[in-house]
């Protein structure tokens, strides 16, 4: 049995170890809520800590010691060269107007032109074009009544006309909406451009009609070709000039092409991405091709030259030129081998005897007699036998050579 004094002796004691183990499991939580990198220092080391080490025990750099990389730089695109400014000259009061009208293309040809005689105080572009119109929808812009009111106020010297990009659409004949290119709708289209072109007929002004380019769409195409035999119809009939400019926006198998030559031969770009509008390189060669046949109507003496053959009143002439001198060409006639004259002579060898020399020469009897000059005594070729003997006084102004033999 226990004896009764130990059994109190615990009682006593039994405060104490309760509150023991109470510190006990504090410490024991606060380890085991402790960051992994306190455990993991307080545990021992081990091979496989070694061979294996944990995420926590690798060593990672300070962010803020981290340099950051530079991003690489981009190459930066080469930029076209910049084009070359047109000077800008006050155009005269007493300049030509070229009016200029049609639908959005109308207007990119104005500008084109305007580039085009920049430098020609005598000639200003007038631009009086609708972006959205056409001859089908009169209701919207009726070209045929409104061009002769247009002239009127602008009183040109020459009209432009670029129509029919906005033309392949329903066209209302009577009561009935007809589909582009039947039969009734072309009959109603070439009486609308019949009257426009007669409505500038009735002007007296001259006009050039420009037809239209090629489009990417390839049904677009077909219609705009059908539409310029009806515009190329129109121009002729009333006494205008149709200016085709289809070959320059296509390339050599008539595909359309969103880049070509400029006018000065260089690669460019003449239409922008929907393949319907042109860039300013395609304006300027919309107006290239109307500039010769626009020159003649207005009298230039040459495309962009100031002086006209008509001048206004106080505009200043230059004097004409002189004609350049003909240059003539000094030729060689041909030569042929066979000639006599090449050989300074005018006749064949033999046709004439030359004339000879004195016949007694040794030269001479040797060519003609065949008699060679008789050998001077003693000399190599004297093959005389007996030797000639020499006169005394020769032979004793020659020393004696055999004296020493003889003796």
């Amino acid at each position: 049995m226990i004896p009764v004094a130990r059994i109190r002796q615990g009682i006593r004691r039994a405060p104490i170890l309760i509150l023991a183990l109470a510190v006990l499991v504090v410490i024991a939580a606060g380890a085991f809520h402790a960051p992994a990198f306190a455990q993991e220092e307080s545990r021992g080391w081990s091979l496989r800590d070694l061979l294996f080490p944990r995420r926590s025990e690798r060593v990672e750099p300070p962010v803020e010691i981290e340099k950051a990389r530079p991003k690489p730089k981009k190459k930066a695109k080469p930029r076209p060269p910049a084009e070359p400014e047109t000077p800008i000259v006050e155009k005269t009061n007493d300049a030509r107007v070229v009016l200029v009208v049609g639908d959005f293309m109308a207007g990119g040809l104005a500008e084109g032109l305007d580039t085009a005689f920049a430098d020609n105080p005598a000639v200003r572009i007038v631009a009086r074009s609708n972006g959205s119109s056409g001859f089908v929808r009169d209701d919207f812009y009726n070209w045929p009544a409104e061009i002769k009111s247009v002239i009127e106020t602008e009183r040109p010297s020459a009209v432009i006309v670029m129509l029919g990009s906005n033309d392949r659409q329903q066209m209302k004949v009577g009561d009935v909406r007809e589909q582009p290119r039947s039969e009734n709708w072309t009959k109603e289209y070439e009486s609308r451009t019949d009257a426009f072109g007669k409505a500038i007929q009735d002007a007296k002004v001259p006009f050039l009609w420009v037809g239209m380019p090629a489009f990417r769409v390839s049904k677009m195409n077909s219609d705009m070709l059908a539409f310029n035999d009806i515009f190329r119809s129109a121009a002729e009939k009333h006494g205008g000039e149709f200016v085709d400019v289809w070959d320059g926006f296509v390339d050599e198998n008539g595909a359309f092409v969103i880049s070509g030559p400029d006018i000065n031969g260089q690669p460019v770009r003449l239409r922008s991405d929907d393949g319907i509008n042109v860039t300013k390189a395609g304006k300027r060669k919309l107006a290239f091709y109307t500039e010769k046949p626009l020159a003649k109507i207005l009298g230039l003496a040459a495309p962009g030259s100031i002086t006209t053959v008509s001048a206004p009143a106080g505009a200043p002439v230059e004097a004409p030129k002189p004609a350049a001198a003909p240059v003539i060409v000094d030729r060689t006639a041909p030569m042929l081998l066979g000639d006599p004259s090449l050989d300074g002579g005018s006749e064949l060898l033999g046709a004439a005897q030359p004339a000879r020399a004195d016949p007694n020469l040794p030269g001479e009897k040797l060519i003609i007699e065949g008699k060679a000059p008789a050998a001077s005594p003693g000399r190599a070729d004297d093959f005389s036998w007996p030797p000639k003997t020499q006169p005394a006084a020769a032979a004793a102004a020659q020393p004696d050579t055999t004296t020493g033999i003889n003796r």
